[in-house]
């Protein structure tokens, strides 16, 4: 019993020995902060958030379906604003776009940025005073092949063939090749509530935007209804856009008249 009595003591004088040692990095820690401190020093702070515009140059080519080559859209004599691409309309051979960076990380045409942040953050009184989000801008090819791959897949897992999914994924996802976000003038937006898009469909014209696809016109655009997506045409174009209750591809075959 003496033998354990002795071994618990000296358990316990081991322990009391080792919080020194324990707090001593502890220590030094505080040491050298207090010097840093005294010699007139303050520790780095974190840098506000900021979202400089971001010039990215990047020349594009075109990437139709199907191997077939690309040819320049009707729309080739029009302001580049203007360039029609739909399921019918491929994109230009090959183009250029300076990108410029968006809150949120998503990018655009550097052309519509400005406009578009104006939307944007008029757009906030109708969002909960918070600024729509920006999902999808521009896009690469590869972007562009794998969304609509990945539409194919979820119609084929529906039990329709790869020609009957190919078909209807176009509705909802351009092919590549053949999508505005590959111009970097179109974005897709969310908002904190669904007012948002009954606001930007009422005042996204007076920023050079409109409603792209509107159910009514799907005939037409062939592309199903999207509430979230916007597409810049100029003021002037989506002025009448929006006053005549039409689509671009109307617009344009009036203008062309």
């Amino acid at each position: 019993m003496e033998e354990k009595k002795q071994f618990g003591r000296r358990r316990q004088r081991r322990r009391r020995r080792s919080w020194p040692l324990l707090l001593l990095p502890v220590v030094l820690v505080l040491c050298l902060a207090a010097a840093y401190w005294v010699s007139g020093h303050t520790f780095p702070q974190e840098p506000a958030v900021e979202y400089p515009l971001q010039k990215i140059p990047v020349t594009v080519t075109g990437a139709p379906q199907d191997g077939k080559p690309a040819a320049e859209p009707e729309s080739a004599a029009m302001p580049w604003y203007l360039t029609l691409v739909n399921r019918w309309n491929p994109l230009p051979e090959t183009y250029e776009i300076t990108l410029a960076e968006i809150p949120g990380g998503e990018k655009v045409d550097e052309r519509i940025y400005e406009p578009l942040m104006e939307m944007l953050e008029a757009a906030k009184e109708d969002n909960w005073d918070q600024l729509p989000m920006v999902v999808s801008g521009y896009r690469t090819s590869e972007k562009q092949k794998s969304l609509y791959n990945d539409k194919i897949r979820e119609y084929q897992k529906q039990g329709y063939s790869v020609e009957e999914a190919a078909e209807m994924a176009k509705e909802w996802v351009a092919a590549p090749g053949y999508s505005e976000h590959q111009l970097g003038f179109a974005v897709d937006i969310n908002g904190a509530t669904y007012d948002l898009y009954f606001w930007l469909q009422e005042n996204s014209y007076k920023y050079g935007f409109i409603f792209r696809y509107p159910g009514s016109k799907t005939d037409i655009t062939g592309t199903a209804e999207e509430v979230w997506h916007y597409r810049y045409v100029g003021k002037e174009a989506a002025a009448e856009i929006y006053e005549q209750q039409i689509c671009l591809e109307e617009y344009l075959e009036r203008i062309k008249e």
